[in-house]
């Protein structure tokens, strides 16, 4: 009997060191996974708002502005689950913006029309929540996109002269006379085609 009972310690004692061996490594890819996710979130958060300091220094975007600019990164996760889906997103829309505020930048650098831009960041940045739970998942998924889509300066910057419009209009009013026969035919002509018929 007293062999059952050692025999059924020993087993006991096996089962727990095993439950806690395997509870420990568990433990650790969960802290490792945890790691991972909280690495990423802070590479894609550093990256952002060195761009965005970057444009702050080259007086694109107003400095009183960069807050709410980071703000669209730092208030991501308060009414978010942290789950890889959301982090892709955050990826995705953090690029969306730099991407967008980067080729307008090159787009008007060529143009030489700075001014709109910078003009365009001041009524993006006007838009953005001031509240921290406003940032939630359709702010993000439909809201923060089309801003975005908003930030947008002509292709082309060339002043419209009066004169040349006034003068193309003329032009057009011309051609459309030109293209409609028959009109300016005198009645003599009218009466001696009718006559030839």
């Amino acid at each position: 009997m007293t062999y059952i009972v050692i025999v059924s310690i020993v087993l006991l004692i096996t089962i727990l060191g095993v439950y806690m061996v395997i509870e420990n490594n568990r433990q650790k890819a969960r802290d490792a996974e945890k790691r991972i996710f909280n690495e990423r979130v802070k590479d894609i958060t550093s990256l952002y708002k060195r761009k965005i300091s970057e444009y702050v220094d080259c007086k694109l975007i107003r400095p009183k502005h960069a807050p709410k600019f980071n703000a669209i990164v730092s208030n991501f996760f308060v009414v978010q689950p942290h789950n890889d889906e959301n982090l892709d997103r955050l990826e995705k829309v953090s690029e969306l913006l730099l991407m967008q505020i980067g080729s307008e930048l090159n787009k008007c650098r060529n143009n030489d029309s700075l001014e709109l831009l910078s003009e365009q960041l001041f009524l993006f940045a006007a838009e953005l929540p001031s509240s921290g739970i406003a940032y939630n998942k359709s702010f993000y998924t439909e809201v923060l996109p089309a801003l975005i889509s908003r930030i947008q300066t002509p292709d082309s910057f060339e002043p419209v002269d009066s004169n040349q419009e006034s003068h193309a209009e003329d032009n057009e009013n011309v051609e459309a006379d030109e293209q409609q026969p028959g009109q300016d035919e005198s009645p003599v002509q009218r009466q001696t085609a009718d006559i030839a018929n």
